[in-house]
């Protein structure tokens, strides 16, 4: 008891021989603060509550709470800085917070009041806290309800738990996995011959065995692929022909040639636009049947002359075959 007693008197606290000040705040409510109850700022001890009452002459805030705060802290303290009642927790004791953030006034001396600050009294945080406690408690019953209704073996959940038939089906689904799972392991079906058989590793691994192969191949040169991918050759031969396209595509920009003429030289081009709009021309009269080249596209009396005069010639030959002697007479006159 005396070692405990010397602790807190030499305490940064409430030590006998620590220099302290006084600061004092007037608040509408003392919010549970008693004499002896801690002064923090910004959340460090720095002192306690020396005394709370009513006092007159403050109809609006007439609760005094002086307090004594180690003069080591008086530097970070300020004129304009805040004393708020605050409370650990629900059911924690009150304490004041002195809050210096944003505080820009002059350092307090011996004897300044401090402005109160507004933090939400122990009833306010009383009812805010019931409204949750209610939404637990409807949660609670809710749960109870879903709890009450599976254990009578409704829904889902409770077929599954409590219906022997469900039961008996979830144990027939796990045999049969079980089942399943034996036949992997013994290497029967084709899942099980998938991871029981040597013969698919060996497989496997000589598919590799032959990849590796090909790629070295393939880094030494060797075989098409292989000079495709090291041959220098092949690599100039492309430089070059990508040279040899670029020149041409260089001098058919220039109008070098007689493509290039062609791509560039506007004379040509109004020639070869005369020339499509006359075969065009040429193309419609042919079409019309005029002329005698549209008589012989478009002239039926020619076309069944042409074909009468096939005939004719097909019966004249006939003839000439089976009776040559009437048509092929030589006669010889001697003078």
């Amino acid at each position: 008891m005396t070692l405990a007693l010397l602790v807190f008197l030499i305490s940064g606290t409430g030590g006998l021989f620590t220099s302290k000040i006084t600061l004092i705040t007037y608040f509408d409510n003392a919010e549970g603060i008693r004499t002896g109850q801690p002064v923090d700022l910004q959340g460090v001890a720095i002192g306690n509550v020396k005394s709370v009452k009513v006092v007159p002459g403050k109809p609006l805030s007439p609760v005094q709470v002086v307090m004594r705060v180690n003069r080591d802290f008086q530097q970070f303290i300020h004129t304009d800085s805040k004393a708020t009642i605050e409370t650990a927790g629900v059911l924690g004791e009150s304490f004041v917070d002195i809050d210096s953030k944003d505080a820009k006034g002059a350092i307090v001396k011996d004897g300044t009041e401090l402005q109160p600050g507004n933090a939400p009294g122990i009833q306010d945080v009383v009812r805010t806290s019931q409204t949750s406690l209610q939404n637990i408690d409807v949660l609670v019953k809710r749960a109870d309800s879903i709890l009450a209704e599976i254990q009578n073996g409704n829904g889902s959940l409770g077929k599954v738990i409590y219906d022997p038939a469900m039961v008996n089906k979830v144990n027939a689904i796990l045999n049969q996995v079980q089942a399943l799972l034996n036949d992997v392991n013994n290497g029967k079906g084709t899942i099980g011959k998938f991871f029981s058989d040597d013969s698919l590793y060996r497989k496997a691994d000589s598919l590799v065995t032959k990849a590796d192969q090909l790629v070295d191949e393939i880094n030494k040169g060797h075989g098409s692929l292989g000079k495709l991918v090291k041959d220098d050759a092949l690599y100039n031969n492309a430089n070059q022909a990508i040279a040899t396209g670029n020149k041409l595509l260089a001098d058919l920009n220039a109008g070098h040639g007689a493509a290039g003429k062609l791509l560039k030289d506007e004379e040509l081009s109004r020639k070869l636009q005369n020339i499509i709009e006359k075969l065009s021309s040429i193309s419609d009269r042919l079409e019309a049947g005029e002329g005698s080249a549209g008589k012989l596209f478009k002239d039926p009396s020619l076309y069944n002359n042409t074909d009468q005069m096939l005939i004719e010639t097909r019966n004249l030959v006939k003839a000439i075959r089976e009776n040559p002697k009437k048509y092929l007479t030589i006669r010889f006159r001697v003078f």
